[in-house]
């Protein structure tokens, strides 16, 4: 071993690897091509395409879908119900204002008279008592449809003679069906209570209301506004005309006070049973 190997400075320059020159390294880097800088309405694509939507975000524009939908469909329907009120005729548009307007007032008509109950009830120091009296005056009411409770009020009375028999029972009726349509209330006909289910047949010469056979004159016994009852009457063309064309002669009296006390037997029904609990 030589000195110049024992040297310390000459032992650790023989274990470092050789220095690589700077310029070789500037040349590697010389040869990779530089990226192009994007700008910024690529940088705008680049995050907006392709799209990444989550599951939320699919959801939520689904549920937009179906609304969006939902409305023009919605639209597309009144549109449809508009185009054929604007082709109706003036006479059926009059007609269908009156028809809403009446409408309109028995609903506004029957609303007052249940905020009326809802106060009574609420006012009366005795809410009980209150609603047992509303049950009877309910059932007073139901009694009068259906016969069998007596009733007065105003109304009018009708007499028709027929002494050459010539009235038969669909006269009776269609005067039945006309004092109903004016607004009658309770009809009595010569003793016999008329109701819903009353049917007139001829009995040879004269004429049975359910199955009782009643004799000329015929007496109508009517509760309802005379001033309605007795122009429906008298119509042209109506029940007066008619029967007058049969040779039978026909009295109208208005009355403040028309007793009706003929009465109908409550009949329990066989089947019908009450849904209430």
């Amino acid at each position: 071993m030589s000195e110049q190997d024992e040297t310390p400075g000459y032992r650790l320059r023989k274990e470092l690897p050789d220095e690589v020159p700077v310029t070789a390294r500037a040349d590697e880097s010389a040869e990779q091509p530089a990226e192009p800088a994007l700008t910024g309405r690529q940088r705008l694509v680049q995050g907006l395409w392709p799209p990444r939507l989550s599951r939320a975000q699919l959801i939520v524009a689904l549920l937009l879908f179906g609304l969006g939908f939902g409305l023009a469909v919605q639209v597309a329907s009144n549109s449809d119900s508009g185009n054929a009120l604007r082709g109706a005729r003036q006479e059926d548009l009059v007609r269908i204002l009156d028809e809403l307007d009446d409408r309109s007032q028995r609903l506004e008509d029957e609303k007052q008279g249940l905020e009326k109950q809802q106060q009574e009830l609420e006012n009366s120091s005795d809410q009980a008592e209150e609603a047992r009296k509303q049950t009877v005056e309910k059932e007073k009411q139901l009694g009068i449809l259906a016969g069998t409770v007596a009733a007065q009020g105003p109304g009018i009375t009708m007499t028709i003679g027929d002494t050459k028999g010539t009235v038969r029972a669909d006269m009776l009726l269609d005067a039945i069906q006309e004092l109903r349509a004016a607004g009658a209330e309770a009809i009595q006909v010569n003793g016999v209570r008329v109701v819903a289910g009353t049917y007139l047949t001829d009995s040879g010469k004269s004429v049975s209301v359910d199955g009782n056979k009643i004799n000329t004159p015929f007496r109508f016994k009517v509760i309802g506004n005379p001033q309605d009852l007795e122009p429906a009457l008298n119509i042209p063309g109506g029940v007066v005309q008619t029967l007058e064309k049969e040779q039978a002669t026909v009295t109208v009296e208005r009355s403040d006070k028309i007793v009706v006390d003929a009465l109908r037997a409550a009949k329990q029904p066989d089947y019908a049973r009450s849904s209430t609990r």
